[in-house]
């Protein structure tokens, strides 16, 4: 049995976690540093390297570092930065959810790049790509967040698969598309792209010693947050699907070929020999908060039966609009009618998300993935047992419990992946 070990690095909207693992995926150490111990400017790489650093610090005291084979990171999808040949950054980065005013950009992708394509929409990062041609015109190239921090480490400044997605980056022919050239785009500017799990190189040697990690570990190309927090949950399987219940609906399965439905928000990331379909719905936590306290919500759950139905049909949304299974931005919340009782309420929004779910699901399904095979949850809403029981007798299937929930487990076991070949 190998002794080797392997970290993951998520460099989340808050801080950084670092996970490592031994060859047998098991937990060994983890730990975390928030951004705001850094600075306030979460905007600022600076502080980015510093939590990460810390965090990656503070793991690595509890283990042999002598045995650390490998180390994967993954970042905010959508979140990127110019910098100049040596990796310094030449502007603030914009972040994931930072949109583009810019109408001309935005109708110039909107022209250009075809309906399949994820570099749509106004957080994109084809637009902050566009954005960065022009505010840092010196720069050598425009990277993704979890690029830069990889390259902070070794010296090689490349991109994944799932972190180019949005920048407009083809998966399926694997290349930067013509289109982008006729955006103004200058791909040149852009990483080379890796499959998530590919060395990229060894660290440098002045990093190793700073982290006392052996010269030979490796650098092994990340993926964004989400991919990674799938990982992580175990689903490895084609028809594994994981379901995060947030404050909305958001549900990823493993596809054996790439399915798109842009008119549905459904798009697919490359991701260990198969694909990652899925999309977001805006039914979820969110709703249930706008009628019940987080208390209310614990109280009148216990008092579910969840064994027998209500059959209301409610479509449980906080505002009119849906983006999937249906896309519908008129599409009207559907709550009445409401029984007398808080519970029966509860309990038919419940019946309502679950019904959801499972359009989604069989949507996904007709579009091309193979059936539910298996369904892990994450997310606030993981913990309610009436709400998963409602959830298991609609969709006709049991849970199965999440390997783990972190995202900086799923880039341990990218690192493992790349460390290992």
């Amino acid at each position: 049995m190998s002794n080797d070990i392997f970290i993951g690095i998520d460099l989340g909207t808050s801080g950084a976690r670092a996970i490592a693992i031994n060859a047998d995926r098991e937990v060994i150490a983890e730990a975390k540093s928030s951004l705001a111990d850094h600075g306030a400017d979460h905007r600022d790489p600076a502080i980015w390297r510093a939590a990460a650093d810390t965090a990656l610090s503070r793991v690595t005291k509890s283990i042999e570092r002598r045995k650390v084979k490998a180390i994967a990171i993954d970042g905010t999808s959508g979140t990127m930065l110019p910098i100049d040949a040596g990796g310094t950054p030449l502007a603030q980065a914009r972040m994931y959810n930072d949109p583009c005013d810019d109408s001309e950009i935005l109708d110039k992708i909107a022209r250009m790049a075809p309906l399949k394509s994820a570099a749509h929409g106004a957080t994109s990062g084809a637009a902050k790509a566009l954005l960065f041609q022009a505010n840092a015109p010196n720069a050598h190239k425009i990277v993704h967040q979890a690029d830069w921090l990889a390259g902070q480490f070794c010296g090689t400044y490349v991109s994944d698969d799932n972190n180019a997605l949005k920048t407009g980056y083809d998966s399926v022919a694997g290349k930067w598309p013509d289109w982008m050239e006729e955006v103004g785009i200058d791909r040149r500017l852009l990483p080379n792209v890796n499959e998530p799990g590919t060395l990229i190189a060894a660290i440098w040697p002045h990093v190793a010693t700073q982290f006392d990690l052996p010269a030979s570990t490796q650098i092994v190309s990340g993926t964004t947050d989400g991919c990674a927090a799938f990982l992580a949950t175990g689903a490895s399987q084609p028809g594994d699907g994981v379901t995060s219940i947030g404050t909305t609906l958001i549900l990823k399965i493993i596809s054996d070929k790439p399915i798109f439905d842009p008119a549905s928000g459904i798009y697919s990331h490359r991701l260990l020999g198969n694909w990652l379909a899925g999309g977001a719905s805006n039914t979820g936590g969110g709703v249930l908060l706008d009628h019940f306290s987080q208390g209310e919500i614990a109280s009148l759950s216990q008092q579910i039966d969840p064994t027998t139905q209500l059959g209301l049909d409610y479509y449980p949304l906080s505002k009119a609009g849906e983006r999937f299974p249906v896309s519908d931005p008129e599409l009207q919340p559907k709550l009445s009618p409401r029984p007398d009782s808080d519970v029966d309420f509860l309990k038919a929004m419940f019946e309502g998300i679950a019904e959801v779910e499972k359009r989604a699901y069989e949507k996904l399904q007709a579009l091309g993935t193979p059936p539910l095979n298996t369904i892990r949850t994450v997310g606030g809403a993981a913990k309610n047992e009436s709400l998963t029981k409602i959830r298991e007798n609609c969709l006709e299937l049991q849970s199965s419990i999440p390997e783990h929930v972190q995202a900086a487990y799923g880039a341990a076991l990218l690192a493992k992946h790349g460390g290992q070949k």
